[in-house]
């Protein structure tokens, strides 16, 4: 439906339009009005911003149509009904908004037959929670090219997860590393990518990465979306697991008629180009509709050389150098000292007198590397509806995607690698006769670590829908199947690197010793290595729900839906190929994977409406109340039950005080259940000790995935204002405060094993102090341990830790959304102005309940305080001009031994766009567009990130190391 919510803050180009439904906007007073005779889009648009209304409507049934003059006294509702008059169009209110529909369609139910993301009651919204739509016109003004582009947006969502900035591992996001082919997550409040359920037309698609790790947003074409719906509260009860954080919707095109073909190209300031082509065809016959798309989309790599942000030493912004000593020339480690190798010779006749100790060569690890990937996708999606009778109606749609990428890596697996004294062209130092260590950078002999792959994916539904009365019952059946293969390539094999080094013959042996590739050809080929894996996740279900009225009260209809839904995931990695330490390549054994997970599920939702209608008194022009409940059974853990309320309460007219409660859960995931051999590990270990003289103790280290892991669970709270004055027409605002309340989250202490007893009140929840000998014996005795330090069983150990997979964590998180605006008439055109931000108070996290509580709001890693995104636009018949600012607010960075203050980054978007008019004779329909994202081209403010072996001058999850875009789009519509 190419579906357009016009309001008064009808051309909002904020890339939002907020719906608080279902109280009413506010009063539908007459007022006068002078409109001319145009096209009845345009007439609409302005009729409901003149009139501070909100108007849904499917633009494709208003192409072409012409609206008559308005002119005289007109109610809001009767000035729509004049415009549409003889054009086989009604209008019917859905809550606070008037929906334009065709009048078999109005009529066939009584209802409108919209189902609103948030709730599965048609006709309605989510009673007391707040609907964010991303519309089309939103869409198109962005300048964004991709959907997660456009998703991202928005300030709810945070940059941390599973996105193609941070694939390539270092960052703190968890599970980063399982989207192995550079897929794009969305992740609501910064509670995880798990924890944001993604819809596709209302339905769940098959998820992306290793395992079904999150739901790859990267795979739907912008081209074919019609609008991106967001709750940001917790819905279990309404569509079950994930959904802690909110639900987004991305419904496509399925109303779309005739002919649209658009071409974009796009450049970083030349440093990344992107190309897009698009064709969507529509078609509606008596009975039916179809709809065809395809989308092509090209961007090239990133390079980290064309941002000099992307560096280990971080010295010209004021930091510190963390080069390492993998460099080529390399360095030699001998006798316990190091010798750089001299720069400007190829190892040949490298003498010790040529060497200094105490010297080493420092390497870049970004040199030569993609800051993004190349990333190219084809999409084709296809939707047919017929009705087969009166009542009832067949539906199908589909959506398939291919995607490649190419990422030129950092090195992952630099060790330093002995050199025998066979070796052709070793050096000794020392003059002890034995073989040397020697740590060298290969990226100049086999080029880099290289990861490419390809992602594919196909998404399908197939549906009947019959009405009966004023009820509507469908039974349909989703199918999903994402396959992924990756291959790492340009590795070392350490096994023919090993016989290469032992080589005495100079026109065979490796040599390590010269400022490289000193090398035969033929020798670095042998020695190139590579992995490769593919999985398959899979996903189908079928689902029965009916909706309907149950009976009218004088407020209006109490309406019901019920429905019962069966769900089987299944995900399988097929192994794959690793060629790196062994002389021939091997098969590697697939990862063990539960499965497959069945889940039945069955919910009902209440919508009641007390007062409103012909039933008003003082302080209750309207008051709606819903409630549901979900209770779903999963094969591989069990039950749960879910319920959520909502009331929306509109005192006087333009005035609606809302709110929600529900608790929601997460399941775990497949990767969590993983029990197989490979996931557990007991180890004995010496960590800093600050209670015992010595400075250190022993422990025992438990790793693994806890054979119990249960649901994470969630209870939340919204309380919300929207304000629509009538003293000042076309303004709003928007405030909801939440409250989210996440415990049992599934999370492994394993990463901070040398704090276990410096902060022994942090982990006491999982420690089992001064262990009795028996216990160490049998921990001992167990076939998954390993004595990594040689530590006798008769030793005295301090603590047992317990640092498998769990359910432990406990996260409290509070803040504000908001979204002003204001739209008015201005010159030839229409005019909008606002705001919309997220404000968090406070993420309160603790490793367990009784843990102590640390605030990490505003701390790398995490989200900040503040975002927000505001608007100034401007749209005539023909011009149109879009001004967008982005901020994201300071912030503090703790992966360093001193805190740091980043600082906060505000960017501009602009566009820039002319439509031809209807009389243009061939340019009809035609229109183009220049973008600018990041308009003056600001880097991201300097952050120290610095992690292990990872550096970088910036922030992947909170910036972006694009920098400028401009793009220039051409549409023809027939």
């Amino acid at each position: 439906m190419r579906s357009l919510i016009w309001a008064a803050l009808a051309t909002s180009v904020s890339s939002m339009t907020l719906v608080a439904a279902p109280a009413r906007a506010q009063a539908d007073a007459a007022r006068d009005y002078d409109l001319p005779s145009e096209d009845l889009g345009t007439a609409l648009r302005a009729l409901a911003s003149q009139a501070g209304q909100q108007l849904v409507v499917d633009t494709d049934l208003v192409a072409g149509l012409r609206a008559p003059a308005l002119k005289g006294h007109y109610s809001f509702e009767a000035g729509v009904a004049e415009l549409l008059r003889g054009t086989g169009l009604v209008a019917v209110r859905v809550g606070a908004v008037l929906v334009v529909q065709r009048v078999a369609a109005a009529e066939a139910s009584g209802l409108p037959d919209v189902l609103v993301t948030g709730t599965r009651i048609r006709g309605s919204g989510p009673v007391g929670s707040e609907l964010v739509t991303i519309d089309r016109r939103a869409i198109e003004q962005s300048g964004f090219a991709t959907t997660q582009q456009i998703a991202q947006s928005i300030p709810q969502n945070f940059g941390g997860g599973m996105n193609e900035s941070t694939a390539a591992g270092g960052t703190l996001g968890q599970n980063t590393g399982l989207n192995a082919t550079r897929g794009s997550s969305i992740n609501l409040r910064g509670l995880g990518p798990n924890s944001t359920l993604v819809l596709l037309n209302g339905e769940r698609p098959p998820l992306g990465g290793f395992a079904g790790a999150f739901a790859d947003i990267s795979m739907v074409p912008a081209s074919v979306v019609e609008r991106i719906e967001i709750v940001a509260d917790g819905a279990s009860a309404i569509y079950g697991s994930d959904a802690v954080a909110g639900v987004v919707n991305i419904v496509p095109r399925l109303e779309f008629t005739g002919i649209e073909a658009s071409a974009r190209f796009g450049t970083a300031d030349g440093d990344a180009q992107e190309y897009q082509a698009s064709l969507i065809a529509g078609h509606r016959w008596s009975s039916g509709r179809a709809v065809i798309a395809y989308e092509f989309y090209d961007r090239d790599r990133l390079q980290a050389a064309d941002r000099a942000f992307a560096t280990d030493d971080l010295r010209p912004f004021g930091g510190v150098d963390h080069r390492t000593g993998y460099a080529n020339p390399g360095t030699i480690y001998a006798g316990g000292k190091t010798y750089a190798i001299p720069t400007g010779q190829n190892g040949v006749g490298l003498t010790a007198a040529q060497l200094v100790p105490g010297t080493v060569n420092l390497g870049n690890s970004w040199a030569g590397a993609d800051l993004l990937p190349r990333q190219r996708r084809h999409s084709l999606f296809a939707a047919a509806s017929q009705d087969l009778g009166p009542n009832v109606r067949l539906f199908v749609n589909g959506l398939m995607t291919i995607r490649t990428f190419d990422q030129a890596m950092r090195p992952n697996f630099d060790t330093r690698r002995t050199v025998p004294v066979t070796n052709a062209f070793y050096v000794d130092p020392t003059g002890t006769h034995q073989p040397v260590g020697v740590q060298y950078a290969f990226r100049r002999d086999l080029g880099n670590e290289t990861q490419r792959g390809i992602a594919s994916a196909f998404g399908g539904t197939l549906g009947v829908e019959a009405t009966l009365g004023r009820w509507k019952i469908d039974a349909r059946g989703t199918y999903g199947r994402d396959y992924e293969r990756y291959t790492l390539a340009n590795r070392v094999n350490s096994a023919r690197l090993a016989a290469a080094l032992a080589d005495p013959n100079p026109a065979t042996a490796y040599n390590l010793f010269g400022d490289g590739p000193n090398t035969n050809p033929t020798t670095i080929a042998r020695v190139r290595g590579f992995s490769e894996d593919s999985f398959v996740n899979s996903m189908w279900s079928a689902t029965v729900r009916a909706d309907g009225p149950l009976v009218v009260l004088p407020a209006g209809a109490v309406r019901l839906a019920v429905g019962g839904e069966y769900r089987e995931e299944r995900y399988r990695d097929n192994g794959g190929i690793i060629d790196t330490a062994t002389l021939a390549p091997v098969a590697s054994a697939p990862t063990m994977l539960r499965g497959p997970r069945r889940v039945t599920a069955g919910y009902a939702e209440l919508l009641l409406p007390l007062f409103g209608g012909a039933a008003t008194l003082p302080g209750l022009h309207r008051l709606d109340l819903s409630a549901a409940i979900r209770a779903e059974h999963y094969s591989d853990f069990g039950s749960t039950t879910n319920p959520k309320l909502g009331i929306a309460w509109e005192p006087v007219s333009g005035l609606t005080l809302r709110g929600s409660y529900g608790r929601s859960f997460r399941a775990p995931s497949f990767n969590d259940l993983r029990q197989d051999p490979g996931t557990q590990l007991i180890f004995s270990y010496t960590i800093p000790d600050p209670q015992v003289a010595s400075g250190q103790s022993n422990i025992i280290v438990l790793r693994g995935n806890d054979p119990k892991l249960r649901p994470e669970r969630a209870t939340t709270w919204t309380v919300g204002m929207d304000l629509k004055p009538r003293f000042l027409r076309g303004a709003h605002a928007s405030l909801t405060w939440f409250n989210i309340d996440y415990r049992d989250r599934i999370a492994s202490p394993s990463a901070q094993l040398f704090n276990f007893l410096v902060n022994r009140g942090v982990y006491a929840g999982i420690t089992e102090a001064n262990p009795s000998a028996a216990r160490v014996a049998e921990l001992y005795a167990s076939p998954i341990f390993s004595n990594l330090l040689n530590i006798p069983q008769t030793a005295p150990f301090a603590a047992v830790v317990d640092a498998r997979l769990q359910n432990l964590s406990v996260v409290k998180q509070s803040g504000l959304d908001m979204d002003l605006g204001y739209g008015f008439d201005l010159g030839s055109g229409k005019a909008d102005i606002g705001v919309a931000g997220t404000y968090i108070f406070h993420i309160r996290q603790a490793l367990t309940r009784s843990a102590p509580v640390s605030n990490v709001v505003g701390v790398l890693g995490n989200p900040v305080d503040f975002r927000a995104r505001a608007h100034a636009t401007w749209q005539s018949d023909g011009w149109g001009a879009a001004l967008f600012a982005n901020y994201v607010d300071s912030y503090t960075n703790k992966t360093n031994s001193t805190p740091q203050h980043v600082n906060s980054w505000t960017t501009f978007d602009l566009q820039l766009s002319y439509r031809f008019r209807a009389e243009a004779g061939p340019a009809r329909g035609l229109k183009v567009a220049l973008s600018a994202t990041n308009l003056f081209d600001r880097d991201p403010p300097y952050a120290a990130y610095f992690i292990g072996i990872y550096t970088s001058g910036y922030d992947p999850e909170n910036a972006n190391p694009l920098g400028r875009v401009v793009s220039l789009q051409v549409t023809k519509s027939w």
